[in-house]
Parts: structure tokens; C-alpha cells; sequence
């Protein structure tokens, strides 16, 4: 075990990465349940490729540039947001249709921009990102962007869990429901942005959604629900390096597919609609 761990602390790259990791985790998690409760789980994806064009036209302008790619990621991300937005109030298209007709778009853009100029290694850094090539830049900016994500949840957490389940009653009382939604969109393409650094467009929502998924099997409440999807991103990233780091396989996709073996084992054994209980329950049931 010891051997294991040592890249930990033989290695400073190891250890940004890390903490870079547990920062995402901590960040992502209640979006990502947030995401869950709404329904919006595959807006997150749709966001996560939303931010390629932006962050494409900050590498144009003045290459890897960590705040140029930040900046245009994050102006794309809510640009895709409060599009899909407009036309789903102004049409009778659903959100979802509308994000991801938007998505694809973007994601084409963004392709286009990159090969203008850049090359295919720099297509593939935005794309996929690259955990162990954390900076203390970017590392900074992930801790600023999950100490933004935790205060705000803190300060909002009511209107946004209310607007999530009935946002009917929150517009009959009188509530800031579109305020509540648009710091919520906020929110989530920040914790985007900040998380493609380390696992590119791509990559990024999979911290983000796999852990708060497999959480809902195991909890009902969203409090507890947050707690273990975080702590499931945490493992998962630590187990993901580790993984990465013995086998010689890239980071990004050993952190998601961890999380994905996660899921896929709460999808079997959760306790709250996993697989071999609703079995177990449908037999006692015929018996009795």
C-alpha cells in the first residue's frame, strides 16, 4: 500500500493533481445533484462541450493562456445557457432539445477554431485536459471557483432546491426564481470551466455527474446525497491517479472510468432502487 501512495509524496505534479482533484469533487458534486434532482443531467454534457468555443477563441488570441481560456470559456458557457433558455421560453421546443442543438454547435465551432491555428495536440489538451499538468494558476483557480461554488450553495441553497422541485410555487410566492436559475447556471458552467483544465471539455462533466448519479441510489435526502457524491469524486480522483500513475494511462479518463465503476456498482447494490434489491423485494412480494 505504502508504494502505492508514494507518488504522492515523491512527486509535486502528483500532489497538484490531487489536490486539483479533491477541489473539483468538492465543487462539483452538489451541482451535479443539483442536476439530478432537476432532471438536467445530460445539460451538464451539453455545457461541458458549450465552453470548447470560447475557450477556442482565448487560445487564438493569446494561446494556452490560462485566463484567456477561462474567460472565453466561461462567456461561451453562459452564452449556450441563456440561448437554449430564450428558446425554450420562446418556442414550444423542450430545454432539452434546445440544449443540445446548441451543444452541437459549439462543439463544431470550437473544433473549427482550434484547427485554424493550433495543432492536434492542441486540440487534444482542450478536449481531454491533463490532470498531472496542473499549475499552481490553475490550481488557484479551481480552489477560487469551489470556495465561490460552496458560499453561494450556502447562501441560496433553499430558493434553489425549491426552484428545483416546484418552481411553479416559487413563482406564486413571489420568489427570485430567475435569479435563482441563472446564479444556478452560473455556477455550473464555472465549476465547467474550472474543471476543464484538468479533464478538458470533454471529461469535465464526468466528476461532476457520475458521482452524484450513483449517490442517488444510496440516499434520498440531498444533504447526504452531496456528502457522498463528493466523497466518491474524492476516492475516485485519488484512485484514478494512482490507476493512472502505475499502468502509464492517461489521468483524466482513469478518474471518470473509476467513477463509472462506482456507479455501476451503486446501480447493482444501492440501497434505495439498486438492481439486486428491487429483485430481492419483487421475490418476497410474489412469495408473500
Amino acid at each position: 500500500m505504502d508504494a502505492w501512495l508514494q507518488p504522492f509524496a515523491e512527486f509535486a505534479f502528483m500532489r497538484r493533481a490531487l489536490v486539483a482533484t479533491l477541489a473539483l469533487a468538492l465543487g462539483s458534486a452538489p451541482i451535479g445533484c443539483l442536476l439530478v434532482l432537476r432532471r438536467m443531467s445530460l445539460v451538464g454534457d451539453a455545457m461541458s462541450h458549450a465552453v470548447l468555443p470560447g475557450a477556442a477563441a482565448g487560445f487564438l488570441l493569446a494561446g494556452m493562456s490560462l485566463p484567456a481560456l477561462s474567460l472565453g470559456g466561461f462567456v461561451a458557457g453562459l452564452v449556450v445557457a441563456l440561448g437554449a433558455g430564450f428558446v425554450t421560453r420562446a418556442t414550444p421546443q423542450r430545454e432539452d432539445a434546445s440544449f443540445a442543438a446548441f451543444y452541437l454547435v459549439a462543439l463544431a465551432l470550437g473544433v473549427l477554431l482550434v484547427s485554424l491555428r493550433g495543432s492536434q495536440v492542441d486540440l487534444m489538451h482542450l478536449l481531454f485536459g491533463s490532470v498531472l499538468a496542473v499549475d499552481d494558476a490553475a490550481l488557484l483557480q479551481i480552489a477560487g471557483v469551489t470556495t465561490l461554488t460552496l458560499w453561494a450553495l450556502a447562501l441560496a441553497w433553499r430558493p434553489l432546491l425549491l426552484e428545483s422541485c416546484d418552481p411553479g410555487f416559487l413563482r406564486s410566492v413571489g420568489g427570485p426564481g430567475a435569479a435563482v436559475h441563472l446564479t444556478f447556471l452560473v455556477l455550473l458552467v464555472a465549476n465547467l470551466v474550472s474543471a476543464f483544465q484538468a479533464l478538458g471539455t470533454l471529461m469535465a462533466v464526468g466528476l461532476m455527474m457520475l458521482p452524484a448519479a450513483a449517490a442517488r441510489f444510496w440516499v434520498a435526502r440531498i444533504v447526504p446525497m452531496c456528502a457522498l457524491a463528493a466523497a466518491a469524486g474524492a476516492c475516485a480522483g485519488v484512485a484514478g491517479l494512482l490507476l493512472s500513475y502505475h499502468t502509464e494511462l492517461p489521468s483524466g479518463p482513469c478518474i471518470v472510468l473509476v467513477c463509472g465503476a462506482f456507479y455501476l456498482l451503486s446501480v447493482l447494490l444501492g440501497l434505495r432502487d439498486g438492481i439486486l434489491l428491487r429483485r430481492r423485494r419483487a421475490r418476497v412480494h410474489y412469495t408473500a
